[in-house]
């Protein structure tokens, strides 16, 4: 806690006078953030940092392992977030982002006991078609890369997920929702986003791809069901 106390005492009186009037005017004003980005709570994953965004650019939704759970399993804070963002802020992309070294991933396929920890147990009902996928596709490769291609796997089984809520579905119907699929890499500092064509992540090129209402080639997402097929489209 000293650290933490330590750096709120430099912002007070160090960091926020000379941008005193900065956050003044951020404060007087509406929220109007470019995108909603859902990501894991992992303490090593910082949004604002690898994105390069301000105060008041990102609408931020942190779960373990970024799992969202599909529309009606639960009532739940991130049911209610991901509808806010769009119903009344209006954000027209949302990122869904993923990284390396993800505990819960690794809790995830490794299927250990859980009984001790009943509400995670619960809560990695939402990602048991990321499970059984890796089971089925990826069980011949070694754990390193099993954790890699099940991280990945998630990103496209939670964008899934995603899409069975309604906000969600309307505004890709008709063309006004942007979605993409992240990977980050902790260590290289790499970012990774899905390309529907290729059917895999692939380094940024300077090009984005957006999810839109149509069948998804390539990979499946959960269960077999699909998402979208990704298109080039741009974020505002």
């Amino acid at each position: 806690m000293e650290k933490i106390l330590r750096g709120v005492q430099e912002f007070q009186t160090r960091d926020f006078p000379p941008q005193r009037e900065y956050y003044e005017k951020l404060a007087a004003k509406q929220q109007k953030p470019i995108a909603l980005f859902i990501t894991c709570s992992d303490s090593r994953v910082i949004p604002h940092q690898i994105t390069r965004t301000e105060p008041g650019d990102l609408f931020q939704l942190r779960t373990a392992g970024n799992i969202i759970p599909p529309y009606g399993a639960v009532v739940s804070g991130e049911s209610a977030t991901v509808e806010y963002s769009i119903a009344v802020l209006g954000i027209r992309n949302i990122i869904v982002c993923g990284h390396s070294q993800c505990g819960a991933i690794k809790a995830l396929i490794e299927a250990g006991n859980l009984d001790e920890l009943p509400a995670v147990k619960s809560w990695f009902a939402h990602a048991e078609s990321t499970r059984r996928i890796v089971r089925q596709k990826y069980d011949h490769l070694s754990p390193v890369e099993r954790a890699i291609a099940a991280t990945e796997e998630n990103v496209l089984v939670q964008m899934n997920n995603l899409s069975t809520h309604p906000y969600v579905a309307a505004r890709l119907a008709t063309g006004d929702l942007n979605i993409y699929g992240w990977y980050y890499d902790i260590g290289t500092g790499q970012i990774l986003q899905y390309d529907q064509q290729e059917g895999e992540f692939m380094p940024f090129d300077g090009e984005v791809r957006a999810a839109a209402p149509l069948p998804l080639r390539g990979r499946m997402t959960g269960a077999g069901l699909s998402l979208a097929q990704v298109t080039n489209g741009s974020a505002e």
